[in-house]
């Protein structure tokens, strides 16, 4: 079993033939990924990295069977591009682009509803399941195959989670960026919840950070269902001065429940095996499935 990605995963890259999209599509064929084609509108019929290039997702699908798609398109034309993908048929979208307009995402969100489609992201650094796909911008290298799964809104911390869990001699399931914008697709608890219910994996790293409900979300589903796998849980941006944005727009602390301590206090009674630092992660995975 594998969570949104495995190695029967049919790929295309949205804005194919960019320089974004050209050194990430490179990487993920290097490491093994099934990429099918791409979509680079007015390039059809053309040929990019040995692969084919379509002027439409709907075009890419038919002649190749794509089941899943990663965005590349600068921020004016993403949300176009995350519809288009859904019309398509597209089953999973990893949305990699940052600075799309909240309006737009919010024309997005309410569009996927009615879809049998999942989006990751924006603003994400994708999903890798080790050794079979790599749909994002991470580093493959530090992405070992084994049980634990993580869901981050951090792109350096899945690596730097990643790297210790390893290093610990455990390995990764798959890892899910969900993306740091106040509107995203896959929630944290949305993610969480696809890992307690992957049989391989035994063991969930949760990374979190100020600003927004999604921690104490997640938190309160795994208490109430049973806390069924073991979660160490990591929330960023404890010393944050209140009422500024960092780094993520989604990362403001708009209440008392947005802050580092709030979120910390509501995971560790949910039962989540809370650590105070980054550095802490791979040991606390170690003690608890060891």
């Amino acid at each position: 079993m594998s969570v949104l990605v495995n190695k029967d995963s049919k790929i295309i890259v949205q804005g194919f033939t960019g320089s974004e999209g050209t050194f990430h599509a490179e990487q993920m064929i290097a490491y093994g990924t099934q990429v099918v084609g791409g979509v680079t509108p007015g390039k059809g019929g053309q040929t990019h990295l040995d692969k084919p290039v379509f002027n439409t997702v709907s075009e890419a699908v038919t002649q190749t069977g794509a089941d899943t798609s990663i965005i590349f398109v600068p921020p004016a034309f993403a949300a176009d591009a995350i519809l288009e993908a859904a019309e398509a048929g597209i089953k999973v979208i990893v949305a990699i682009t940052e600075g799309i307009p909240v309006a737009d995402m919010t024309k997005v969100a309410d569009f996927l509803k009615g879809i049998d489609c999942r989006l990751v992201g924006p603003n994400c650094p994708g999903v890798i399941t080790p050794g079979e796909a790599k749909v994002g911008i991470m580093p493959g290298f530090v992405f070992k195959k084994g049980h634990v799964g993580i869901v981050s809104k951090s792109g350096t911390l899945t690596y730097e989670a990643a790297d210790q869990v390893v290093r610990e001699g455990y390995g990764i399931t798959t890892a899910i960026g969900i993306g740091g914008d106040p509107i995203i697709g896959t929630t944290t608890k949305e993610a969480v919840q696809l890992l307690m219910e992957d049989p391989e994996t035994h063991c969930i790293v949760m990374i979190g950070e100020i600003g927004g409900q999604l921690e104490a979300d997640a938190a309160h589903w795994i208490k109430a269902n049973g806390n069924t796998k073991p979660v160490v849980g990591f929330i960023a941006g404890e010393t944050a001065p209140k009422g500024r944005t960092m780094g993520h727009a989604g990362a403001i602390v708009g209440g008392a429940d947005d802050t580092a301590e709030a979120k910390k206090r509501i995971m560790k009674a949910c039962g989540i095996h809370v650590v105070d630092s980054p550095a802490a992660i791979g040991k606390k995975v170690a003690e608890l499935i060891g």
